[in-house]
């Protein structure tokens, strides 16, 4: 499609779109915004650093509401994002260098999202808040680094948002309760956007037409999308995450045994 302003609001709407995925469920957005820029025009070159400038922008507004209630857990970010940073630079630079153009890495990363479903949707919430106790002052600082360095490192490898692996982890590691999950997901994914769309933008891999209305939507979205999830149960936004992980397997592991 060419550029014109047709194309400008649809752009929007698929950054409205992202941006309520963003803030309901912790995640970059990228596995909608991504293919809406593809099938709107935008190459496949351009097209991963094109959704990065929209990331962060959409990680302050959709987290305004979580600041209430201390939902976002400070000392985690501290821990998980820089581990998550360094972890993603390492994982893009070992991408290439991959036999196999990723296929069957891809198809692991969809068994892996597809076990973390089942896991989201079957358990509920940590026992009590003993046992959440419990495992923050026992190994919550290490936990946080291994969460950063697995999420970061498979975004930085095969293009995935850190969140949807981290949201799970932030729940089964650290027993984060879910809301506390993806209200701190949601700031370390942003982190986590700083480096890639710096590299992206040095090296002319935007396309800012696309990128400015993205962001402009994701901004809007991404606040309705944290609403959306401050009233829901949390029984009910971990079973609505577990059903988003699955249908994200689906589409990821279907997608790559087409193309192997």
């Amino acid at each position: 499609m060419d550029a014109g302003f047709f194309r400008d609001v649809l752009t929007l709407v698929a950054g409205v779109v992202t941006g309520i995925m963003s803030g309901t469920f912790g995640v970059g957005g990228a596995v909608i915004s991504t293919p809406a820029i593809r099938a709107l025009g935008c190459s496949a070159a351009l097209a991963v650093g094109t959704t990065l400038p929209s990331i962060l922008p959409g990680a302050v507004t959709g987290s305004w509401r979580y600041r209430q209630g201390e939902l976002i857990r400070w000392r985690v970010i501290m821990f998980t994002a820089p581990a998550g940073v360094v972890s993603a630079v390492v994982g893009a630079w070992i991408s290439p260098r991959v036999p196999g153009d990723g296929h069957l890495l891809m198809v692991l990363t969809a068994l892996l999202l597809m076990w973390s479903a089942i896991n989201m949707i079957r358990v509920v919430a940590p026992k009590n808040l003993s046992d959440e106790h419990v495992i923050t002052q026992k190994s919550q600082n290490t936990l946080a680094i291994l969460t950063g360095i697995f999420a970061g490192g498979l975004s930085g490898l095969l293009g995935i948002g850190g969140g949807i692996i981290m949201v799970p982890l932030f729940r089964r590691w650290l027993g984060l309760p879910i809301k506390n999950a993806v209200a701190t997901s949601l700031i370390c994914v942003g982190c986590f956007a700083i480096p890639g769309t710096i590299t992206h933008a040095l090296e002319n891999g935007i396309d800012w037409r696309f990128a400015l209305w993205l962001t402009a939507g994701v901004v809007v979205g991404a606040p309705l999308g944290s609403k959306m999830a401050l009233k829901m149960s949390d029984k009910k936004l971990q079973r609505v995450f577990g059903l988003f992980l699955a249908a994200i397997s689906v589409v990821y592991g279907l997608g790559e045994l087409l193309a192997l």
